[in-house]
């Protein structure tokens, strides 16, 4: 076959022999391949007569390339002979531009193999392998070390001060009544404790899980190892190192690795504390962990939606898991009142922090695994609330107070429901279900019908409430000390009710109808305790006029009332009416009764006495000696009157 010869001058010639190269080599075939190819070129047309020389200087110069590039890797290579390869040891950090002399090297080996320019040569291949293994075992193990040089301690006591804090509170109260209600009661300035609800973080929290520096570095680590195909090798060196440290951020959140038999013999007060820290943890686990973590991801491994998302779920899924198991072991524990505020409070955290795990997850067996939890919290506040319920109807406490005080078990109760208005919202989704429970409520139809699933079954405690006091006043023999606890402890629940969201949820008239109740009792107290006294002031039964009345009967009626009131005086001073204005009122109730009739009785009948021999014996006290007297009733101090006759001042 005869040779064409064409001239078109030199640039015409390099033109030919430039699209010749570029043909071949778009046809992406080895390189012996393409050098036969080129060299039938050169039959056809004289202008490719020196291709041969091109082709021997262009695999020289891949050589060479190679050749410079693997020296490199080789040089930070632990196992390599080389003697310069003790410098594998320097920090990658330390040595910036060595470090961008390696990668650049891995770069140029992978283009050498991606181009397919050593394919044909199997040495070189081998060689190439075994340089790209070198490399990315050496980038693994600096992407780990940068990692973990590089990871910012949790700050935990910034981030509690970045926690708004509402403290509802209560305090032990000491009384005559059964454990599981000795640990409510009024609030005081020496002995109290706090249910700290609705912590939140502060919206503009955000927290580098990493130093800003080395995101750069390990996105060009990541990088190349994803281009070699040792993304699982990355990810799994990028997982292990930020799920230690994630379990680290939990220690140090006071979150710690227990079975669900180990929470479940924690005492209660130990309990509590690691309840509360569950809840901060929670918090700051999604708010500030998975977050930066999320984010973190998204800046290293940029160039991969499935691996950011795999890198994520593998990171995060122990530390969230974690903490699952914690919410679970307390879910499924022993029951008591005391535990309600804080499974509300972990329910309601769980709540929220589900939106977020759904949103950043895509983990679907964690996500299940959240929404089982959350479902077993709901279940077990309802449970507890029921077992509340239980304990208020069936407290059985026989020994009565002894001035007729406010019973502990009011003390408790009105303390609890006053705590539990702020969870109404949580309440009222979870007990919605449930409002068979709260059937046989005596209130107007009209009423019921209105009222939340809450309110219902808040209307149906404070009725068993009432209920059971109502037994307990039963255990006074003393018909007024009767009325006065019954006074001092419905009292209570009304000002509870009024101070509080609870009367929103009870209603106005609830309130009033406690509130005439009250004053019934007031008068029945009248009517028991000063009945006798009244009776000695009266004129049947003296004989004759105020003139002529005997005297006998006068001595003996000044000396029954005397000694009617000084029993009173003696027993009622020790009976304790807490609230002022209704220790006020009943003082004001029992003087308008007996000092008018005292001083009418004395004004008729006293100088018939006082001009006689031991006048002072009949006629003790002046009607402003009474009134004194009167101001030392229910003050909870037993006192005496042991003189004759008190000087009114």
């Amino acid at each position: 076959m005869a040779t064409t010869t064409t001239s078109f001058g030199a640039g015409g010639e390099d033109r030919v022999m430039a699209t010749a190269q570029q043909i071949v080599k778009s046809l992406n075939t080895p390189k012996e391949v393409r050098e036969d190819m080129l060299l039938i070129f050169s039959s056809f047309d004289n202008r490719l007569s020196n291709i041969t020389d091109l082709i021997n200087e262009d695999s020289r110069s891949i050589g060479v390339r190679f050749n410079a590039a693997e020296k490199v890797i080789l040089r930070w290579d632990s196992s390599s002979s080389n003697p310069d390869a003790s410098r594998h040891s320097l920090p990658w950090e330390d040595s910036p531009d060595e470090a961008a002399e390696y990668l650049s090297a891995v770069d140029e080996i992978l283009e050498l193999v991606v181009d397919m320019s050593i394919r044909s040569d199997n040495e070189i291949m081998d060689r190439a392998e075994t340089a790209i293994q070198m490399a990315m075992s050496r980038l693994e193990d600096e992407f780990r070390l940068i990692l973990i040089r590089n990871t910012v301690p949790l700050d935990a006591e910034r981030l509690y001060g970045s926690i708004r804090r509402v403290s509802l509170s209560f305090a032990a109260n000491e009384g005559e009544i059964g454990e599981e209600f000795e640990s409510f009661g009024e609030v005081d300035s020496e002995r109290g404790c706090f249910h700290e609800r609705g912590a939140s973080l502060g919206d503009d929290l955000c927290v580098d899980l990493i130093n800003a520096d080395a995101v750069m570095e390990l996105k060009e680590i990541a990088d190349r190892m994803i281009r070699s195909r040792y993304e699982k090798e990355c990810v799994q060196a990028y997982s292990n190192v930020r799920r230690d440290a994630l379990d680290e951020c939990l220690m140090i959140l006071g979150v710690e690795k227990s079975s669900i038999e180990e929470v479940q013999k924690i005492e209660w007060k130990a309990l509590d504390e690691k309840m509360k820290k569950w809840i901060r943890a929670v918090k700051i686990t999604v708010r500030v962990l998975l977050s930066g973590e999320k984010r973190l991801c998204d800046q290293i491994f940029n160039g991969s939606d499935s691996i950011k998302e795999i890198c994520f779920n593998e990171t995060a899924k122990g530390c969230v898991m974690q903490l699952l198991n914690f919410g679970e072991a307390v879910a499924i524990g022993k029951r008591s009142s005391e535990k309600l505020f804080r499974i509300l409070d972990m329910y309601d955290v769980l709540a929220d922090a589900l939106l977020d795990f759904e949103m950043m997850l895509t983990d679907e067996f964690v996500c299940n695994e959240a929404k089982g939890v959350l479902f077993a919290l709901g279940d077990a506040a309802k449970g507890t609330f029921v077992e509340f319920e239980n304990d208020v109807k069936n407290e059985t406490s026989k020994k009565p107070m002894q001035n007729g005080e406010i019973h502990p078990l009011t003390r408790y109760v009105m303390n609890y429901v006053k705590l539990l208005v702020d969870y109404s919202e949580t309440l009222n989704s979870l007990l919605e279900s449930d409002e068979d429970e709260a059937d046989g409520l005596q209130s107007e139809d009209s009423e019921l019908e209105t009222m939340t699933p809450f309110a219902k079954r808040l209307l149906l405690l404070i009725s068993s409430l009432e209920s059971n006091l109502e037994e307990k006043s039963k255990l006074y023999e003393d018909g007024a000390l009767h009325c006065i606890f019954l006074m001092n402890n419905i009292l209570y629940i009304v000002q509870k009710v009024k101070d509080s969201e609870l009367r929103k949820l009870l209603g106005d008239n609830w309130v009033r109808k406690r509130s005439g109740q009250i004053r019934q009792y007031a008068t029945s107290y009248l009517r028991s305790c000063w009945t006798k006294a009244l009776y000695c002031l009266k004129d049947e039964g003296i004989g004759g006029s105020s003139n002529n009345a005997s005297k006998v009967a006068l001595k003996e009626r000044f000396k029954s009332f005397n000694a009617c009131f000084e029993e009173i005086y003696r027993i009622q001073t020790g009976w304790k009416v807490p609230d002022p204005q209704l220790r006020e009122e009943l003082r004001i109730s029992i003087s308008e009764k007996v000092i008018p009739a005292y001083r009418s009785f004395m004004g008729r009948f006293g100088s018939q006495l006082e001009s006689g021999r031991h006048a002072g014996k009949y006629i003790k006290y002046t009607p402003e000696d009474l009134e004194n007297y009167l101001l030392d009733l229910f003050e909870g101090s037993p006192l005496v009157l042991h003189h004759m006759r008190r000087k009114s001042s």
